[in-house]
């Protein structure tokens, strides 16, 4: 016993030499956690986030590495273990098993002469003491952008402004717009922390099936390998649109995406309220509200709202048409945290009608899905349900059944449904799976809209025609 004991010390004492015992072995090899580092678009004169990179011996003896250096040094800058200066890097051991970071950013490249987007690449070359060298590939898109403020400027005042599709916006504080709002199909407006947008005129937001318009976050970068910042709300504050008269807004194919608000729109008018058209939009990912209907007239048709912290829908005041719309509230329903906050104990749609000296609130339900993980996701808070003006019908409702006397035709959530409503409703970040308000195969929402509400919609956000006698609720139109 006493003879093996003393052998597997030895052993143990002759495998942890090995760790730290250099060779020079020209077999050996490191590893690496990426063999190409590719970056997400950089802005002129923004530079980017820190990408990390893992360097890795696996191998029982340690490594010696000789050098390390950019092949060409423009556009990427580096920290090797704490060290920036890459020309003060000599004999950098990793032990056996051991690993090294590697911090690499994209500085500011200044202007491109073209609008367009220009590819940057370089090579991270690491020479051995064992005389093998082995490279890894760095890229990075660089982008122009049109700049309004800079961080920490304050509010950027102006009288109008035109967003068009050239080139992509960083907004990067409060933007107030006192007279009419435009932005072209296309365009791209990239919020920095805190930005926000306040309309006071008119706002006409016309994007396309093929040329959208996208308000986000401007953190393109990723928050884990497998999670994009985008998928974490609470990026920017918010577009709010904030009327003293009658004004028109008109949203056509536009994602709000990623911030704290979506969309509020709020007037004090009593009377002749501005009124809100929205079509083809998705609003998505909130760590307050999706979209605010406050003393606003509204027709929202082939429209996602989803995953938001606190309500998705919020109606106080005015007449609102909801057709084909999908209202889904999912938001932090995954086993990763991603969200700064927590999901509130919220319904996905609230209706305030107990107002006393506002307009009142008359807010229809057609063909549309408003469901989520929790139990009750529709309240409609009236003072007399027999009186309430707003209807409901051809929907599928997570909610108790409505005691309106315009409720009908409607498919209600039960407990003991076993069909999925949608094709993924969790988070899957280990399998890149993300959310997907798509109807699944089964969906107890197929074949359940009314087909007199929806001749005036024939076809849904992604162009599908509407076809037959029973469409499918929300605002996806199953192929299947």
């Amino acid at each position: 016993m006493r003879k093996f004991l003393l052998i597997f010390i030895c052993a143990c004492a002759m495998v942890g030499c090995r760790e730290y015992q250099v060779s020079d072995d020209s077999s050996l090899r490191l590893a690496f956690s990426h063999d190409t580092v590719r970056m997400d678009t950089v802005f002129t004169q923004q530079g980017s986030s820190t990408f990390t990179l893992k360097v890795y011996n696996r191998n029982a003896s340690a490594l010696v590495i000789d050098r390390i250096w950019l092949e060409g040094g423009k556009y990427f800058r580096l920290n090797v273990d704490g060290e920036q200066d890459l020309s003060r890097l000599t004999r950098v051991q990793i032990n056996g098993g051991d690993s090294a970071f590697v911090f690499v950013r994209v500085t500011d490249f200044g202007a491109l002469e073209a609008d367009g987007v220009m590819l940057m690449e370089d090579l991270l070359h690491f020479h051995m003491a064992n005389g093998v060298t082995q490279d890894v590939v760095l890229e990075a898109y660089g982008q122009n952008a049109v700049r309004i403020g800079y961080p920490g400027c304050g509010r950027k005042e102006f009288h109008q402004y035109h967003f068009t599709a050239d080139k992509p916006y960083l907004l990067f504080d409060t933007v107030i717009i006192g007279g009419k709002t435009t932005i072209d199909a296309g365009a791209r407006l990239y919020m920095h922390n805190k930005a926000c947008i306040y309309a006071l005129g008119d706002v006409v937001a016309k994007g396309t099936l093929d040329a959208p318009i996208t308000i986000c976050s401007d953190r393109l970068d990723r928050l884990f390998d497998s999670v994009p910042y985008r998928y974490a709300g609470g990026g920017w504050n918010g577009f709010f649109l904030q009327a003293k008269n009658p004004q028109q807004y008109t949203f056509e194919y536009v994602d709000i995406l990623s911030g704290t608000v979506g969309l509020s729109c709020y007037s004090n008018c009593s009377t002749n309220l501005p009124k809100l058209t929205m079509n083809g939009c998705r609003i998505h990912n909130h760590t307050l509200y999706g979209l605010v209907l406050t003393n606003v007239d509204a027709e929202v048709s082939n429209t996602e709202i989803s995953n938001c912290a606190s309500y998705c829908v919020y109606c106080d005041g005015g007449t609102h048409l909801f057709a084909h719309t999908t209202i889904a509230s999912y938001f932090g329903y995954t086993n990763i945290r991603v969200q700064t906050v927590a999901k509130e104990d919220a319904s996905a749609v609230f209706i305030n009608n107990l107002q006393k000296n506002a307009p009142h609130t008359i807010s229809s339900f057609y063909n549309s899905i408003i469901t989520g993980y929790l139990k009750n996701q529709l309240v409609v808070a009236t003072p007399f349900d027999q009186y309430y003006e707003g209807a409901f019908v051809g929907n599928y409702l997570k909610t108790d059944t409505l005691a309106l006397p315009q409720a009908h035709d409607n498919t209600y959530w039960q407990e003991s449904d076993t069909a999925e409503v949608f094709r993924n409703t969790y988070y899957k970040y280990k399998e890149y799976i993300y959310y997907d308000f798509h109807l699944d195969s089964i969906s107890p929402a197929k074949g359940i809209g009314d087909s007199i509400a929806a001749l005036s919609y024939p076809i849904d956000r992604e162009g599908v025609t509407r076809i037959g006698n029973k469409p499918d609720a929300g605002c996806y139109q199953s192929q299947q």
